[in-house]
């Protein structure tokens, strides 16, 4: 049974896009309404170089407070997960004027301009050069390109029953920030068919900042601002054109950019059961997808620990990235959140094991899963893929050591998984299933990148 879907549509009163849930498909695509913005052509972007240059700082502003609860939680657990590597973690997490943003170029945007002002201010592609680029632009898949056709719709979980990701960490990156040196004219999408799928994005050795991007209804961004880990689960997945994929948890929506920028599939479905975080999901993807792509990218709403049973075998590819303890921004909760979340924390393996279990019966047999979160506990990473594991004999981890860990370990800090403190494993302890486990991306100075967990499990045919 087809999944019921919210469609996504604009409406001509609002700056942002909602979502909607129609009682039959809409006989035309809803993107179809979308404005084409103005633009001033390529000079236009090379005229406000200067100033946007002038724009890429050393972030230096006032930090807040961490909270001492959560940091004594995270001392007590990761001194002993991590050894030697906390008090470094530690460090980098306390100073936020030390972490590294990545910014991720929109293919469906013309960036030229922006990757000029990129390199002229000493900022790298990250993957180019690194074995990691040839999981990109692999050519279509052999997986039917029918259409995508909605069904009934399901019911939204009450909010109390759906413990949502955490934000970004840093409230900057959101859609409604604004940078004044790209000014109100952006740039002209390309047709799609001129489209290659590439991922690119540009890092830079130093804490610099770019400046952030407004959402404006109609206009498409040219480039996202992320923390660089957060692809990694991205290159994990391989999407191929024309494949069906699922991002089970995807507010606010940068990984399904980022799938866009690597293949065309088929069917892109972008899950997100809280209202308010679809919202801003909305608005994400009408900043930076190509209305062109109306047929290939929809919006659902169902409760992610059931998606598996309406939808058992329809994916090619499935991403969780699952709601978890966000390391980084709950360090600044105010004390009163910061002792509400620790209690929360508790609940969550058990969230991410549901959710990790639906995506593997939301996948077709031979296809994969990739699990991810942005903490460092092996509570909520190798512990949840391990129970998994073992409920379900037709799952079966792969090693992402050599395809991802060697060729990115320039850039990134990588540790494989461990058993969580005081539970044994249930499969043998030693390098070799440790390393199929998952992957950990632990914050160190001058490679300030994560926390961030992934691990792929391909379903037996």
């Amino acid at each position: 049974m087809i999944m019921s879907t919210y469609l996504i549509s604009m409406r001509q009163s609002s700056s942002a896009w909602r979502s909607v849930i129609p009682q039959k498909r809409p006989p035309s695509p809803p993107w179809g309404s979308w404005a084409v913005h103005r633009h001033t052509g390529p000079e236009g972007v090379l005229q406000r170089a200067g100033a946007l240059e002038n724009q890429v700082t050393k972030r230096c502003r006032k930090v807040r407070s961490s909270c001492q609860s959560v940091l004594s939680c995270f001392d007590q657990q990761y001194s002993q997960e991590l050894g030697d590597l906390w008090a470094s973690a530690r460090a980098v997490l306390l100073d936020p004027n030390s972490w590294q943003y990545g910014v991720m170029l929109n293919r469906f945007s013309a960036v030229t301009g922006v990757a000029q002002v990129l390199q002229s201010q000493g900022f790298s592609t990250l993957l180019l050069g690194t074995g990691v680029s040839k999981l990109l632009g692999n050519g279509p898949s052999t997986v039917s390109l029918s259409k995508y056709q909605a069904g009934k719709d399901s019911l939204l979980p009450r909010d109390s029953d759906y413990i949502s990701k955490c934000p970004p960490d840093d409230s900057r990156l959101q859609p409604d920030s604004t940078s004044h040196a790209l000014g109100q004219d952006l740039q002209p999408e390309p047709s799609l068919s001129s489209c290659r799928p590439t991922l690119q994005c540009y890092i830079h050795p130093r804490p610099l900042r770019f400046p952030s991007q407004a959402h404006r209804p109609g206009q498409l961004k040219q480039y996202y601002l992320l923390n660089a880990a957060s692809l990694l689960p991205v290159l994990a997945l391989k999407v191929r054109d024309g494949e069906k994929v699922l991002d089970l948890c995807s507010a606010p929506g940068g990984k399904a950019v980022a799938i866009m920028q690597c293949a065309t599939p088929a069917l892109l479905c972008c899950n997100e059961p809280d209202p308010h975080r679809r919202d801003w999901l909305a608005k994400t993807l009408e900043s930076f997808l190509s209305p062109s792509l109306t047929s290939r990218v929809v919006v659902s709403a169902q409760d992610g620990r059931s998606f598996g049973k309406s939808e058992a075998g329809t994916y090619d590819k499935v991403l969780v990235d699952a709601p978890c303890s966000n390391d980084r921004s709950w360090l600044y909760c105010g004390s009163q959140q910061g002792e509400q979340r620790l209690k929360e924390r508790a609940k969550l393996p058990a969230l991410q094991a549901q959710l990790l279990r639906s995506a593997l019966s939301a996948v077709r047999p031979g296809g994969v899963v990739v699990y991810s979160t942005c903490t460092l506990s092996s509570f909520e990473n190798c512990a949840v893929v391990e129970a998994v594991l073992n409920e379900c004999p037709e799952a079966e981890p792969e090693d992402l050591w050599e395809e991802i860990a060697v060729p990115l370990s320039t850039y990134f800090t990588f540790r494989t998984a461990h058993p969580a403190r005081g539970q044994p494993p249930v499969q043998p302890q030693n390098g070799s299933y440790h390393h199929r486990l998952g992957l950990l991306v632990v914050p160190q100075p001058g490679k300030t990148w994560g926390p961030m967990f992934l691990s792929r499990i391909r379903r037996r045919r």
